[in-house]
């Protein structure tokens, strides 16, 4: 799914350059976007967007990777630094090999991690070698 059939009040859908998108998005239509690599590999998709409340800034995309009608899915939190928005595909691109993220740092869907924990945001940045905000 992509951020133009989710987008229920047709604000891109201007095509001269008024209005949000690409450059200012709505986050509900970017949930459920697709996640590819850059071997055009299907790496998942969006399933929630963390903001950090204490900067206003996007922290989080939380990629789900892995299921099969829902089970089995394993969650992962990807700096939203490391996602490039694909305007020609509609989707995202991270740019990280399928084997890679299948090792990634991930969680249950029942068991989320202090994501405002330092130590865990610093392993997470590191991994996908991007800076913290």
């Amino acid at each position: 799914m992509n951020y133009e059939t989710r987008d229920t009040y047709g604000m891109y859908k201007s095509h001269d350059n008024r209005g949000p998108g690409p450059r200012l998005m709505g986050a509900d239509t970017l949930i459920g976007n697709d996640v590819y690599n850059h071997k055009d590999e299907d790496l998942g998709d969006i399933k929630e967007i963390m903001l950090d409340m204490s900067s206003g800034q996007v922290a989080y995309a939380v990629l789900s990777f892995g299921s099969f009608l829902g089970m089995g899915e394993k969650l992962f939190a990807v700096p939203w630094s490391a996602l490039t928005l694909d305007t020609i595909n509609k989707r995202f691109i991270l740019n990280v090999e399928k084997e890679r993220l299948k090792s990634a740092p991930g969680f249950d869907k029942d068991d989320w991690p202090d994501m405002a924990d330092q130590s865990w945001s610093q392993d997470i940045h590191a991994y996908y070698g991007t800076r913290p905000h």
